[in-house]
């Protein structure tokens, strides 16, 4: 070999090993799809087009949603578990989805390792509402009802369906309280809604952005909120931490996700890109509008909040004798 086809062949070798480097580092070039696991116009897909516009002007690239409905979100993050990891597949994740890892007793992925966490973007708690002359007015007076011997039958509530955040949460009490109540399951939050509008439900605990404007136009009757703090849409309603359960807080997220092994430097973009998304004001507003407060955090802090509740979950299943799917 001459000298000059051993430079010729060096010089090759280099710039094979240099290209996977300028790929991740030219990321992104094209279009990027938003996969959202619940139908259009929902809150998971309301915060994932805010997110989509935004990132679409801070990359440069058009970032499409795609709705793909279906098995409480596992459908869609099935599809990005088997995506190639190349960025231009991502998932707005939910709450649910650590709901349903529990529930499920057999899914077709890895509910943590098949993923790349990148960060939540938003957290919110969940609202506890009844109609407005129902004789419960707080959560002391959920309590005494439950446990009242001249109750007829168990308190009923409803939510979008068994093994939803909803309905775990509720157990969750229940069993803190130690109280027993009625859960009626539906397809969806909206005819649970709708049946307690027609006082065939005694209670209904659902996403703010699901109640908060039937609570203002004097519909519902908000009870408690489940977050740490009360909740900045409605201030004037205790949390269930403060009615004398300290230890129960229970607060829903959307995050971004994207399959595993998804390259360094694309994590830290995506990352660093979010933050600045967050630290819009206009952003945080129209997230805020929707019950939404954002809220970061690292890879490593998601893939733990996700782990954790997973766990929690299968806890409050397990004790209280709800079967898995």
């Amino acid at each position: 070999m001459t000298d000059f086809t051993r430079r010729a062949v060096l010089s090759g070798l280099s710039a094979f090993a240099a290209m996977p480097a300028f790929a991740e580092a030219a990321w992104p070039n094209r279009t990027i799809i938003l996969v959202v696991g619940f139908p259009a116009g929902g809150p998971t897909d309301i915060v994932g087009r805010i997110i989509a516009q935004a990132m679409s002007q801070h990359f440069g690239q058009p970032v499409i949603v795609e709705d793909k409905p279906g098995a409480t979100g596992t459908t869609a993050a099935g599809q990005i578990a088997r995506a190639q990891p190349d960025g231009y597949s991502l998932l707005i994740n939910t709450s649910t989805y650590a709901a349903s890892s529990a529930m499920f007793r057999k899914l077709p992925f890895r509910p943590v390792d098949d993923f790349s966490m990148i960060s939540t973007i938003v957290e919110f708690p969940y609202v506890l509402v009844t109609y407005p002359d129902h004789p419960i007015r707080t959560i002391a007076d959920l309590i005494s009802a439950a446990r009242s011997s001249s109750q007829k039958a168990p308190l009923t509530y409803g939510t979008s369906g068994v093994g939803s955040v909803q309905h775990l949460a509720v157990q969750q009490f229940a069993k803190m309280a130690n109280i027993e109540l009625q859960h009626i399951p539906f397809r969806g939050g909206a005819p649970a809604i709708t049946e307690l509008l027609g006082k065939r439900l005694d209670f209904v605990m659902d996403q703010p952005s699901a109640l908060i404007d039937i609570v203002r136009e004097g519909r519902f009757r908000a009870i408690a909120v489940t977050g740490e703090e009360r909740f900045f849409n409605l201030p004037e309603v205790q949390t269930i931490s403060e009615a004398g359960f300290p230890e129960y807080v229970v607060t829903g997220w959307h995050g971004l996700v994207a399959p595993a092994n998804l390259p360094a430097p694309i994590v830290s973009r995506l990352h660093e890109e979010l933050t600045n998304i967050l630290a819009d004001t206009d952003i945080v507003q129209r997230l805020r509008k929707f019950g939404n407060e954002p809220k970061l955090s690292t890879p490593g802090e998601f893939r733990s909040r996700v782990l954790t509740e997973i766990e929690t979950w299968s806890k409050v299943i397990t004790a209280s004798n709800i079967e898995r799917i």
